[in-house]
């Protein structure tokens, strides 16, 4: 037995809400990745990895869990185990960008889609290992597989928007529908678990630390990640700017001084062809 929403539907929508935000991120980084080459290009996958896999995927799903319970029992977490379900997505997602960033055929597109699924799903399965509970925890086989088919088809449409994509207004709507998918992921799974009670009564809680107690950690992270991601973009948008702006100038300047060495004009006009018996020389009337 187990309870998924003891706080009805406002867990879920924080959930939501920080997932479309580390998707918008992503996505946006991701767009900047296709455009860059070099050192610039891994900077730009590794901020989108942080923010689709670290955010998008495992801040939405720890922040899920805090909507968890079991009655009748306390919920612990191990943290070294809740800290290697965060590094999957992040991993899995900056190998998939990789692969399509600079030659996106529908191999590599489908490959990535599948490597960032089956890492949404060992997060969300290391997660729950790394959750400690008096009794023993069952999961449902044909939920468990829907939640992975979902996984696969999210990230293998969330990749194709980051190598398609451009412009915020489409960016935001697919980190919509991405957080959507992997929010649905998430409960998906976890509507096809359910814990057995143990046969003894327990004393004392399980062992590992309260998932308030790593809520402060998480919330630090996140704002940093948030802080460093969105000055990233406003720097990249700047240099792109001026980068536009010198193009622009340099373009014009071009433009006049080709212009003017093709169509100049002499100050008197242009001479005429002169006529036979004519002296070049004298000045015509």
């Amino acid at each position: 037995m187990s309870d998924l929403l003891p706080q009805g539907w406002m867990t879920p929508s924080i959930a939501y809400a920080i997932s479309v935000i580390g998707a918008f991120l992503g996505l946006s980084f991701a767009a900047r990745a296709r455009r860059t080459t070099g050192f610039f290009r891994w900077q730009w996958q590794g901020l989108a990895a942080l923010a689709l896999g670290g955010m998008a995927i495992w801040a939405m799903h720890f922040v899920a869990m805090l909507g968890f319970s079991v009655p009748g029992t306390a919920l612990r977490y191990d943290g070294p185990l809740t800290a290697v379900s965060g590094v999957i997505p992040v991993v899995a997602t900056v190998l998939a960008l990789h692969l399509i960033v600079r030659q996106a055929t529908a191999v590599r597109l489908l490959a990535s889609g599948v490597l960032v699924g089956v890492g949404i799903i060992a997060m969300h399965h290391v997660g729950v290992v790394a959750m400690n509970v008096h009794g023993t925890m069952h999961h449902d086989p044909t939920l468990t597989a829907v939640s992975a088919v979902i996984a696969v088809v999210a990230s293998t449409v969330a990749l194709w928007c980051a190598r398609q994509l451009q412009g915020p207004p489409a960016i935001l709507l697919a980190s919509a529908v991405m957080a959507a998918a992997v929010t649905a992921t998430h409960y998906t799974s976890m509507a096809g678990m359910h814990v057995v009670p143990p046969d003894f009564t327990p004393v004392s809680p399980p062992d590992g630390a309260k998932a308030w107690d790593l809520l402060l950690p998480v919330i630090t992270g996140l704002f940093v990640l948030l802080l460093i991601c969105s000055l990233f973009l406003l720097l990249g948008d700047d240099e792109e700017n001026e980068r536009r702006d010198y193009s622009r100038a340099s373009h014009r300047a071009a433009e006049h001084t080709v212009g003017s060495e093709d169509t100049y004009t002499p100050r008197h006009g242009a001479p005429s062809e002169p006529r036979p018996g004519d002296d070049v020389w004298t000045r015509r009337r």
